[in-house]
Parts: C-alpha cells; structure tokens; sequence
C-alpha cells in the first residue's frame, strides 16, 4: 500500500475507485465500504483510494472537542493495508480545506486529483463548506464531471455508526471481549517503553511501561487484561495493567506490561500490545503482599486463558 501525507502528493496512474471517511476503528461495519472499493478494482483497470483526515475534523472544528479515537494513524494504515488497499492518502484537515466549497472539492480533488472513475459514499454523506452538498449534490457533479457515485444504503451506515459507539462505549467500560467481537481483531494500544518505578521488580512481576504519545486514544477502563505482542517476530503473551497502582500509593495513571516465560530488555522499543481478555477491575490492596498474592493469581488465570486460545 503506497501512503501519501497530503492532497498535493498523490498522482494518479489510473482512474481510481475513491472512498473517504474517517474509519476509526477500521470495523466489521467499515469493511463492508472498503471491500467494495477493493472488489471494484480487482481487474487492475482502476487503483484503489482511501482518503482520510487528520486532526480528525471534529478536533479542528468544535474548539472543545474531547473526542477519542479507536486507532492512532499507524494502526489504523496497518489495518487497511491489510484489506488491500493500493492507495492511502492521509490529509492534514485545518480550517483552510474545511472552506472548500462542494464544487472545488469535487472539480479540483476529486476529479483534477484523484481522477476518479468512482466514489462509494454514504448516502448521508455531507461535504463541502459548512457541510451543505448532500448525496445529491455528489450524483449531479457525476453527471457533470464523469464520475460514478454508488450510494451506501441507510441499513450499512446506521450498522457502521452503531458499531463504532458500541465499540467505544465497550471499551470505556473495559468490555474488551465485546469490542474485539465488533471490531474483528484484539483492540490495540501502541507506545514506546519507557523506564518506570521498577516497583514490579521488587515484587516478582517486572514490568514494561508504555508510553502513549497521542492523547486523542481512547484508553480502556482501569483493570487488568490478558494481552499478546509481537516482539522480534515472536509473540509473547502477557497481563497488563491500567491504572494508578493505588496499593502503592501511585498518582499517576500508567500502563505497565508483564510478559509471560520472556525476559528480554524491551526498553525504547515501540510495540503493539493487542488486548485479549478482562481478568479484574483495578483494586487497592491491604498491604503488599495481598497484592502479590493477587498478581499470582492474575498470572495462573491469565496462562489458563491463553491455554485456551
């Protein structure tokens, strides 16, 4: 897959089979869209284009949004290469592109850009300045410029908008079986290792501390999970726990990973920790040898459910 960072870099070969959107999550419901745009250019007549945005416009647009996003722009291009996507073009959304109108947006992106055969859109899709240029808008411009536009229906779109509050909400609430069953795949955090307290030492259960840089990501609630990444091209299991350390009298939320029969130094690597299974809720112990009673507990119960994987 062939990643662009803006508009300006893209240059067609081909007439292209074009969808656009945000796909957080890249979900059972945004693959319905994606796989159509594949489907369409299986023949190698036409290349494949997904265009997104970031900031997310919601960020740039309503001064105090506190939206959270499901995937940070790397896993969000690893999911969708995995589709099969030729091309994806992540544009950097301010104000300026936010005042295009409809018709630039269409003459002079759409068709003068991506020179585009078809677009596969929402059917309450809404673009252009302040968002007046419907559906409608789009199919009356096909007629003008030579472009197909094929119509998501109602039934796909409200299925994709609930899904991805579903998947939120699941997550929020660290409902991680639920959210990996919409989403298609273990939810992702990803982040660098960094040096902690290195309290886990002096108890048994070493951890990695990673460190998210984007702070748009939505986090899952505080508990303990059972967890996997792939680490030198190994997959190493293992439990992770979100939230404050309140035993010890932590303040500061973090996210600390123990790997499972692995002891290899991990420290600034950027890994992928892929959630699995929920095995607790954060909780403030008696003393610290509750906790590393209970930890043991969390590693017996964490082996058996990899056992059963």
């Amino acid at each position: 897959m062939k990643i662009f960072h803006s508009i300006s870099e893209f240059v067609a070969t081909k007439k292209t089979i074009l969808t656009l959107g945000t796909f957080d999550g890249v979900h059972f419901g945004h693959k319905t869209i994606l796989n159509k745009v594949t489907q369409s250019t299986l023949n190698g007549t036409y290349e494949s284009v997904v265009l997104t945005f970031f900031p997310h416009p919601r960020m740039v647009l309503q001064e105090k949004s506190d939206i959270k996003l499901l995937n940070t722009i790397a896993e969000k291009i690893e999911l969708l290469e995995q589709l099969g996507i030729e091309n994806l073009v992540i544009h950097p959304f301010d104000t300026t592109f936010s005042k295009l109108t409809a018709e630039e947006f269409v003459r002079d992106i759409l068709v003068h850009r991506f020179n585009i055969q078809k677009i596969i859109i929402g059917y309450d899709h809404r673009f252009g300045r302040n968002r007046t240029a419907d559906i409608n808008d789009l199919i009356t411009y096909g007629k003008t410029y030579d472009f197909e536009v094929e119509q998501i229906t109602a039934q796909e779109i409200n299925a994709i908008s609930v899904s991805s509050t579903k998947i939120r909400n699941a997550i929020v609430e660290g409902e991680i079986t639920l959210a990996n069953t919409y989403l298609g795949y273990p939810y992702p955090i990803s982040g660098k290792v960094i040096k902690g307290k290195q309290l886990g030492r002096t108890i048994g259960f070493p951890t990695a501390n990673i460190a998210i840089v984007e702070d748009f990501k939505l986090i899952p609630k505080n508990g303990v999970y059972v967890v996997k990444s792939l680490i030198d091209n190994q997959t190493v299991y293992g439990m992770m726990n979100i939230g404050f350390n309140p035993t010890v009298g932590g303040e500061k939320q973090s996210i600390e990973v123990h790997f499972l029969d692995f002891d290899k130094d991990v420290y600034h690597q950027e890994l992928t920790i892929s959630i699995l299974h929920r095995l607790r809720w954060e909780h403030k112990f008696q003393n610290i040898d509750f906790l590393k009673a209970q930890l043991a507990q969390d590693e017996s119960n964490s082996r058996d459910f990899i056992a059963g994987l």
